[in-house]
């Protein structure tokens, strides 16, 4: 049966603007731990069939959501002997567009986590982008924090970190179970001190680092100071295309390669590599 889309009825615009303010992590941070069901493999092609949502305030959990959905597409065999979800649970589930606005509120101000979370983000920004709405949270993805907190596993797979680590779970390839485990794993990574450290850099804020100019990365913008200052653009020929100022340099330059505008377009062709100066207060950046 055809449903039509809903005005869900944002009271702010909906794409998720992230300030230097909300980004501090000595502040009270909030995690979405989030795992995904789908039909297949690929954003562009499949559909979500289960969503789990964890919030959590880095120690303990303080809510949850979990919901079927129908994808609106058939369930391949496979799929349905992996997680269990058949075509007949799902079709009497609300549609992605029902619970939208729920994920979008529940998610409001918190870092988006999943167990690579390049599927699940990719996932949910697809399920959005079929609404015409612009999905955008930082993320951090617990299989390169567990890297780095748990160096030398054979795997760390969700499953195989399960079994290593004695986490217990009912339903595996259901989206609240593994997400809960997700959880426990986070946890476990944000008490040792390696965790608490190292996260920060781990932390991606909405950029795809496949869309990047060649020779930038994100260990290169992740090592660009938090501090008033001025930025420099340069070209494969050392010349200065762009300069900014900022009370943020970071905050800011990352702003410019997660946009999508003609500008951005621009930058991402020229330029080839960052510099900058650090001046102490926005005053002295606008000087400079």
């Amino acid at each position: 049966m055809q449903k039509g889309v809903p005005n869900l009825n944002f009271p702010v615009p909906f794409v998720t603007i992230i300030t230097a303010h909300n980004f501090i992590m000595s502040a009270p941070q909030k995690y979405a731990i989030i795992d995904v069901e789908t039909t297949g493999g690929s954003p562009k092609f499949e559909r979500v069939t289960e969503i789990g949502v964890v919030i959590s305030d880095g120690n303990n959990i303080l809510d949850t959501f979990e919901s079927l959905v129908n994808p609106g597409i058939t369930i391949p065999e496979f799929i349905t002997n992996l997680t269990g979800i058949s075509n007949d649970m799902v079709r009497e589930a609300p549609h992605f567009y029902e619970i939208a606005k729920e994920i979008i509120e529940l998610t409001e101000n918190t870092i988006f986590v999943a167990h690579n979370a390049r599927f699940d983000y990719g996932f949910i920004r697809s399920e959005f982008q079929r609404l015409g709405y612009t999905y955008s949270r930082r993320q951090l993805c617990t299989v390169k924090l567990a890297r780095k907190v748990f160096p030398g596993l054979p795997s760390y797979s969700l499953g195989k970190l399960i079994r290593h680590f004695g986490i217990e779970v009912s339903r595996r390839h259901r989206a609240l179970d593994d997400a809960m485990a997700t959880t426990t794993l986070l946890h476990m990574a944000l008490h040792q001190h390696s965790g608490q450290s190292g996260i920060k850099n781990l932390v991606d804020r909405g950029i795809q680092e496949t869309r990047l100019p060649a020779g930038i990365s994100m260990e290169m913008l992740h090592q660009l100071p938090e501090s008033p200052g001025v930025y420099y653009f340069h070209n494969a020929d050392n010349q200065i295309v762009y300069v900014g100022k900022s009370i943020n340099i970071q905050k800011r330059v990352m702003d410019h390669f997660r946009d999508h505008t003609v500008k951005a377009g621009r930058m991402h062709q020229h330029v080839r590599d960052i510099s900058f100066e650090e001046t102490g207060s926005e005053l002295a950046a606008l000087l400079l």
